[in-house]
């Protein structure tokens, strides 16, 4: 079960699993979803589509017993890859704002987390895999929402570690660096500070969705089986200069 695989990193992740013959159910609310499901059915592709806002608790309860049903009852891998960025200074942050933030990265993260592993724990096995980010290390400017989910996001990963790697299920978290995404087009589009960025990544380059396949397909085998609450860079050597 992947969230946010419409487009971006998430998408790239999803297509890396259907490559390697995983059955996929995407979690999503946006309308090119159903045509992106078409196009990987016509490859042979075990995809599924479940469309939800996630933003949005019943919801997104709804679509998580969906989507276990098209699992028959079963999961195996969930990763939490859906996110928002909405920038304003600190001083100026709306708090409706701040909340769509930490409702969507933070808490829809939390809630499937606990929803996946409830199933998981019966089996005693289970691999769930969230997103953090670089602003899990450090604050970033006008996203201070942003940094507060991402922070959290790192300690949740190990909190959940803590109570469930006993029971056969390994929780990990990426933490990508900065990649030429949608997420990413104001700093794209800021030349002074997409130089100072690039310049600063010892990879001389910017992350794209299929730096972060191998790391996630690694997360989900028996290879990271003894791997838990671990917050792993995907960042070009970034946090390293």
């Amino acid at each position: 079960m992947i969230t946010g695989a419409s487009r971006g990193l998430g998408r790239s992740i999803a297509e890396g699993f259907l490559k390697e013959g995983c059955t996929v159910v995407l979690l999503s609310r946006s309308s090119k979803t159903e045509q992106q499901i078409l196009e990987y059915r016509e490859k042979n592709w075990k995809a599924f589509y479940i469309e939800c806002d996630l933003s949005v608790r019943e919801d997104r309860s709804r679509a998580f017993d969906d989507a276990i049903k098209l699992l028959d009852g079963e999961i195996d891998v969930l990763i939490n890859c859906a996110g928002i960025q909405i920038r304003h200074p600190a001083e100026e942050f709306p708090i409706s704002d701040f909340d769509e933030v930490l409702e969507l990265n933070l808490t829809a993260t939390y809630d499937l987390c606990q929803r996946a592993a409830n199933v998981m724990l019966k089996k005693g096995y289970g691999k769930i895999i969230n997103f953090a980010s670089m602003n899990s290390f450090f604050g970033g400017y006008t996203i201070s929402a942003y940094a507060a989910s991402k922070g959290a996001i790192a300690q949740i990963t190990k909190a959940f570690s803590n109570e469930w790697a006993g029971k056969g299920i390994n929780v990990n978290a990426i933490a990508p660096g900065y990649m030429s995404t949608e997420m990413n087009i104001n700093l794209i589009n800021d030349e002074s500070r997409y130089k100072e960025i690039s310049d600063r990544i010892p990879a001389h380059r910017w992350g794209t969705g299929e730096d972060c396949v191998g790391p996630c397909i690694f997360l989900a085998s028996r290879a990271s089986d003894y791997l838990d609450g671990a917050i792993i860079p995907v960042d070009g050597g970034y946090l390293n200069k």
